[in-house]
């Protein structure tokens, strides 16, 4: 009998692997999807930089299929030689899929030799993000390039946000068909208000990279002088020794965290009466929907990717990139309770009916089958 399923592969971003993403806390967030799109689909393999050891998730994959850098190559190298040395595997994917746009080109190598539909996922558009951090320099130039190229050849692109997709049609020109926003999936059950968990009054949470664009600096001068007001802050980064001379030099209460396992995240976000995104500029941030999903009340400043998520005084409040912006949006919260509790409902809401896994599932679902159908069709032709 003829299998009707397809068979997916996807290709991890140039020099990650499994344990990249355990090491950072990511796993179980980053295979989940995979495990519940597994029984609709013949077979999921993942293409990884690790090495060998790699194989030491497999129990954890559920029959997800692990496809390991054995010879230890550059991350570069075996992104161009992969789909040769693997060129079995690939044959027999029907569909490619690339997690973020590094690395890309394994998949358009994929679909020009072995004639594969390729979806080419972006959670953030590196252009873009590259102009904000150097300008129009050869690190733009470059992003750009792979951007339209990959985009180009894709037979669907998966963006996280509908300004991505307002960004590739516009600037890059690719055709609107092509484009489709699938968020970012938030496992609901686990992020979720846990009654058990008091929340602390006046402990206002960020969790992220602590780096420039975040715009802690800000946060932390904001929260200065307020009194009963606490920072939990929970991640790494190169601002962090930055950051603890802040707080001491201010005299802020700050709970400093390094990152952790995705599971223990909702505890620490139920201590917290807000959580507060400051940041430049977003994709589709989760940390921001994880704590909405928590029922947190949330602060986020009015740009491009978080005010995608964000109805100001509706699911959280909108704010100017500024130290006032940040403090009158946290004395907004803590000077009426009724309209917090509302926000963080609204909150929990927004991320169930948008952003639950479940939904993005049958997102994803559809864009498979769809690329899958037209595989069947050709062929046939």
């Amino acid at each position: 009998m003829e299998n009707t399923k397809p068979k997916l592969m996807l290709l991890f971003t140039r020099g990650v692997s499994l344990q990249v993403w355990d090491s950072i806390g990511m796993l179980e967030r980053e295979i989940e999807l995979y495990r519940r799109l597994l029984p609709h689909l013949s077979r999921i393999s993942f293409l990884t930089y690790g090495d060998d050891s790699e194989l030491r998730y497999q129990p954890l994959l559920d029959g997800i299929k692990i496809i390991p850098n054995s010879r230890r190559l550059t991350p570069t190298r075996f992104s161009i030689v992969a789909p040769f040395l693997f060129r079995k595997e690939f044959r027999d994917a029907d569909i490619v899929k690339t997690n973020q746009l590094d690395g890309a080109w394994t998949g358009v190598i994929a679909k020009l030799f072995f004639r594969k539909k390729l979806i080419v996922r972006c959670g953030y558009l590196r252009s873009f993000t590259y102009q904000k951090l150097f300008g129009d320099n050869w690190h733009t130039h470059w992003a750009f390039l792979l951007e339209k190229l990959s985009f180009k050849l894709a037979d669907a692109c998966i963006v996280s946000a509908s300004s991505h997709s307002t960004y590739l049609s516009k600037v890059h020109k690719i055709p609107e068909r092509k484009v489709l926003v699938v968020p970012n999936a938030i496992d609901t059950k686990i992020f979720c208000p846990l009654p058990t968990v008091e929340r602390e009054k006046g402990l206002v949470c960020y969790v992220g990279r602590l780096a420039p664009e975040k715009n802690l600096d800000l946060l932390f001068d904001a929260a200065a002088g307020l009194p009963g007001i606490k920072l939990l802050i929970i991640g790494n980064g190169p601002l962090r020794a930055m950051l603890e001379r802040k707080a001491t030099d201010n005299k802020l209460d700050v709970e400093f965290h390094s990152r952790m396992p995705n599971h223990e995240l909702p505890q620490f976000l139920n201590r917290a009466c807000m959580y507060a995104q400051p940041s430049s500029y977003e994709g589709c941030p989760k940390t921001l929907l994880e704590a909405m999903s928590c029922g947190l009340p949330v602060i986020g400043t009015d740009v491009e990717g978080i005010s995608d998520i964000i109805c100001h005084r509706e699911n959280g409040v909108l704010c100017d990139k500024s130290v006032q912006g940040i403090r009158d949006a946290i004395l907004s919260m803590l000077g009426d309770d009724t309209m917090a509790e509302h926000m963080g409902k609204k909150a929990r809401q927004y991320v169930t009916e948008y952003h639950s896994i479940d939904r993005i599932v049958q997102k994803e679902l559809e864009i498979i089958r769809m690329l899958y159908g037209q595989q069947k069709s050709e062929i046939e032709r």
